[in-house]
């Protein structure tokens, strides 16, 4: 008879494996939040009013074109933040959020880096003229900086999908109730020690243990 194969069970990657993608992971969330933030007040895009009394520079700051950016910048590290804090399949949801937080804000940014409607607003208040238009329109980087930062966030968050499960939460030091966990075991004090026989006679014991025994 031919013996029947077991079913391997899946082993857990080794402990430096797991450190690698958890240090990554990090700084992959950290600084993908961190670009998403700085471009979101960087200038976007420029432009001149077309209005009657002659061309008047125009720019729209990143937040003043879409402020999802940022917000979604801030999600995410607060998700990557989170992973420490929940286990089992609340992590994997955190991880979830962490990595769609990253993907709307690649998305956002790239709509928002061809939109020209924060120059019209900015010529509208600039002119009076509801219909002043904007000409000459341009467009710097900083939206694409805002995507890189949203790539950042989103690998950040496939990592922690794929690994979070391994990653170390948060100490358990205090149990449920607020009560710390115990640590070890105190010993008991050794009464033929000279500072536990002076304890005794501050207490006004008989160290000797003469009184117990009459």
């Amino acid at each position: 008879m031919s013996a029947v194969p077991h079913p391997r069970t899946p082993q857990a990657p080794p402990p430096s494996s797991s450190r690698r993608s958890l240090a990554i992971a990090l700084l992959l969330g950290a600084l993908g939040a961190a670009l998403a933030l700085l471009a979101g007040g960087q200038t976007w895009s420029e432009g001149l009013s077309t209005a009657a009394q002659g061309a008047q520079p125009l720019s729209a700051k990143g937040r003043d074109v879409t402020g999802l950016p940022a917000a979604l910048a801030v999600v995410g590290l607060a998700a990557l933040v989170a992973v420490f804090a929940v286990r089992r399949g609340g992590r994997a949801l955190v991880a979830a959020l962490l990595a769609l937080s990253g993907a709307a804000a690649v998305f956002t940014s790239v709509i928002g880096g061809s939109d020209s409607g924060a120059l019209e607003a900015e010529a509208a208040d600039a002119t009076g003229l509801a219909d002043a238009g904007v000409e000459h329109v341009t467009h710097t980087p900083w939206p694409w900086v805002s995507a890189a930062g949203g790539v950042l966030l989103l690998l950040a968050g496939l990592l922690a999908l794929r690994y979070g499960r391994h990653w170390p939460a948060m100490s358990g030091r205090y149990e449920r109730g607020g009560r710390p966990a115990p640590s070890r075991t105190r010993r008991a004090p050794d009464p033929d020690r000279p500072e536990e026989m002076w304890k005794a006679l501050d207490r006004g014991e008989d160290p000797t243990g003469e009184d117990d025994t009459r």
